[in-house]
């Protein structure tokens, strides 16, 4: 892989992971919001500023391009919906003081997605990396098998989030072509419920303070800038070697559920982190020697490669 856009992919991803990580003290400013309805303005807004992006940019080539192939437009919609559903879901565990749970899917993501590499990808496993896909897996059924739950919001966020990245990277379009397609497919059905179907009393703009109707509509800058960040670390990095960096996000909604919002962390949730987090550790250490590896042997290469030259 060309060593520039891994770079780049490397930066790309630390800035999405980052932003989805400090999200949830957005979010908190519109607690009084129902989740759906805030759902709602992610779309609509998201929508719009792909607008002018892409207007800015002179990206139309690319949304062209991609209207081109019918197929590609229909997976559009599949992730679309796979994004919508892991919106709803982090903005509902936001509002309802779950972020530890909604954090707990976003440490077990990175794991997901080395099994979804395996399978759908033909990436093999590493030793370690099996190791930390097995302890991820033994901290839910620990849960499940003593304390008689399951972290249904954290495997949610993780299941939908991961199917998505999986999904938008065998479709291969460019992220502000798909987002705007993904929002545009979701545009009329957020519409529809926000104009005809919400009766909050936060439905109405025209009766809202105007700080709620700023912050409602900052949701498309929130919601787009990570999502086309991320979707550009997608092309640019391997399936497994971005799950590298998704532990940034979920240890800053820990640190911000924890010590700025009083969440207690239940004995059932401790023992799942644990074992996520002891996953996460053979994670990080594998990928960190293996990258240790690869460079050793590309040196050799070079310097192999070099000596035959002077032979010659």
């Amino acid at each position: 892989m060309d060593a520039k856009r891994t770079r780049e992919g490397v930066i790309f991803a630390f800035i999405a992971y980052f932003i989805w990580g400090v999200a949830p003290a957005y979010f908190k400013l519109l607690q009084r919001v129902p989740a759906e309805e805030i759902l709602t303005h992610r779309v609509i807004w998201s929508f719009f500023f792909m607008l002018v992006l892409l207007s800015v940019s002179r990206g139309w080539g690319g949304v062209r391009k991609v209207f081109g192939t019918p197929i590609k437009v229909g997976l559009l919609l599949v992730s679309a919906l796979l994004v919508g559903g892991n919106w709803l879901l982090f903005i509902w565990a936001i509002n309802h003081d779950h972020i530890l749970e909604a954090s707990l899917g976003y440490f077990i993501s990175p794991l997901v997605n080395v099994l979804l590499g395996m399978m759908f990808l033909g990436e093999r496993f590493r030793r370690l990396q099996w190791v930390a896909v097995v302890l991820a897996l033994a901290g839910v059924l620990v849960q499940l098998w003593i304390f008689g739950s399951l972290p249904i919001i954290g495997l949610g966020i993780s299941l939908t989030f991961a199917f998505y990245g999986l999904l938008r990277k065998k479709i291969a379009v460019d992220a502000q072509s798909g987002m705007l397609i993904e929002t545009m497919w979701l545009l009329l059905p957020a519409a529809i419920y926000l104009f005809y179907f919400a009766h909050s009393s936060t439905s109405n703009l025209i009766n809202n303070p105007l700080s709620l109707d700023l912050l409602l509509a900052a949701a498309g800058v929130i919601t787009t800038v990570p999502l086309l960040f991320f979707t550009a670390a997608t092309s640019r990095l391997k399936f497994s070697t971005l799950g590298f960096f998704q532990y940034i996000g979920p240890t800053l909604m820990f640190l911000l559920a924890v010590l700025f919002y009083g969440e207690s962390v239940k004995q059932s949730q401790l023992v799942t982190f644990a074992f996520i987090w002891a996953g996460l550790a053979f994670f990080i250490y594998d990928a960190v020697q293996h990258q240790r590896q690869q460079k050793n042997l590309k040196a050799v290469g070079i310097a192999t490669a070099e000596a035959v030259e002077i032979k010659n």
